[in-house]
């Protein structure tokens, strides 16, 4: 069905003429599934969750690694903070690179970094180790989303992109659903380690999924300028005040997403005592939510546009980030206040990524890969800077948890409504 919804209305031609009707805006073809097929939808949404499937399944582990390597809570989650910054920072590297030698060889490279992190990660006998092959498994990961959206945006305009990215998030849906699931059966049968040879399975996947498909970057479009040059498009995009208001407001979002990712595993399961292999239920949870709202987005987008619907998200969710504070200082409704407060803050980010991505790439369309990465490194820096955080402030309780939450939901409208207009 998420798929039918993305062919319907949606067009994508091949080759040269794809992307001359891209610079005109018109984007006509014979259709997403006749001329790409349902693979490229699959392809598209595997890079795309290569973030997921690297932090969701194995946070059910995190107390059991903290446990396995005498560390507390704040250590096992540096090597969660380690892989946020490094999966935030190398996107600023990959996204010119996809720029100026198209999309599909920077990804390959970038999945083989991913499968030597993760055999890393699972050889790891201390924290640092952990940390580090991790940073690594991050740094190649990053490749495969941030170049994905600038494939979206190679053969879409903005609000028709804004569509397809809510769909894709429908389709790639699973993944943080799955993640954590399949985690916490591993962890049933196995240890934390396999988790990570789990990775690089899904690693091998993709790679054989985007080897099958053809390039969407025309050469005649590439970036031929110096290094340098591309850097300056960077300082562009900074002193960009409707860039920066998408970027930041998404990544405001993100940081509570952030929050939420690296708190969850200790207040559910040591605070709350969840089962490890239950945590996923809880956490899938939240995922369907997400996809309701980005189904209902999707629908919405074409008629209302994307700048309504993010400012809608983004008072919805400073609200409920509210709430969900609220809840965690009093405690009130207990393990179930909790939840109920996170299934709305985390089902309404489906009014802020699509919208928010397709936003900030429109004005860009010649350096879609620059703009994808400076949005995509923002937002996960800010989720390092949040997860160390939450380390930091944990109590054992889910107050710091739920008041960085409300906290980021709160700064994320106030950077919408100031700099988007």
């Amino acid at each position: 069905m998420a798929v039918e919804q993305v062919v319907r209305g949606t067009a994508l031609a091949g080759g040269t003429s794809a992307v001359s009707e891209a610079d005109t805006g018109t984007r006509r073809g014979t259709g997403l599934l006749t001329q790409r097929g349902v693979g490229f939808v699959a392809m598209l949404a595997m890079l795309m969750s290569f973030g997921s499937m690297s932090v969701d399944m194995y946070l059910p582990a995190m107390p059991q690694i903290a446990h396995d390597l005498g560390i507390t809570q704040a250590g096992v989650e540096s090597s969660l903070t380690a892989f946020f910054l490094a999966f935030g920072l190398c996107q600023l590297f990959w996204g010119p690179l996809g720029d100026r030698f198209g999309r599909r060889g920077p990804i390959l490279v970038g999945i083989l970094l991913y499968l030597v992190g993760s055999a890393g990660c699972a050889a790891a006998q201390n924290i640092t180790t952990l940390s580090l092959c991790r940073a690594v498994q991050a740094a190649g990961a990053c490749a495969a989303p941030v170049l994905a959206r600038a494939m979206v945006r190679d053969v879409f305009e903005r609000d028709r992109a804004a569509s397809v990215f809510s769909m894709m998030m429908l389709v790639m849906g699973i993944a943080p659903m799955a993640a954590p699931l399949l985690g916490g059966q591993v962890l049933a049968y196995l240890d934390w380690r396999a988790i990570f040879w789990v990775q690089a399975g899904f690693g091998l996947v993709a790679m054989v999924g985007l080897i099958s498909q053809p390039e969407t970057l025309n050469p005649a479009t590439r970036a031929q300028s110096h290094w340098l040059t591309q850097l300056r498009n960077y300082g562009q995009l900074l002193v960009s005040g409707r860039f920066l208001g998408y970027a930041l407001t998404s990544s405001m979002i993100y940081g509570g997403m952030f929050a939420y990712i690296a708190g969850t595993p200790f207040v559910y399961i040591n605070y709350f005592k969840v089962p490890a292999d239950l945590y996923g239920l809880l956490f899938g949870l939240n995922i369907v939510g997400m996809i309701i709202v980005n189904m209902i987005n999707s629908r919405l987008v074409l008629r209302l546009g994307t700048d309504r619907l993010l400012a809608l998200g983004s008072a919805c969710i400073a609200l409920f980030g509210i709430g969900l504070a609220i809840a965690g200082w009093t405690g009130a409704g207990g393990l179930w206040g909790i939840v109920a407060g996170l299934f709305l803050f985390m089902a309404f980010t489906g009014l802020i990524g699509a919208n928010a991505t397709a936003g900030a790439l429109a004005s860009y369309p010649h350096m879609a890969g620059t703009a994808s990465a400076l949005m995509g490194s923002s937002q996960f820096v800010t989720g390092a800077v949040v997860g160390t955080l939450v380390g930091w402030l944990a109590d054992g309780t889910p107050w710091p948890m739920a008041a960085i939450i409300g906290a980021l939901g709160i700064l994320g409208l106030v950077f919408n409504r100031l700099l988007i207009r």
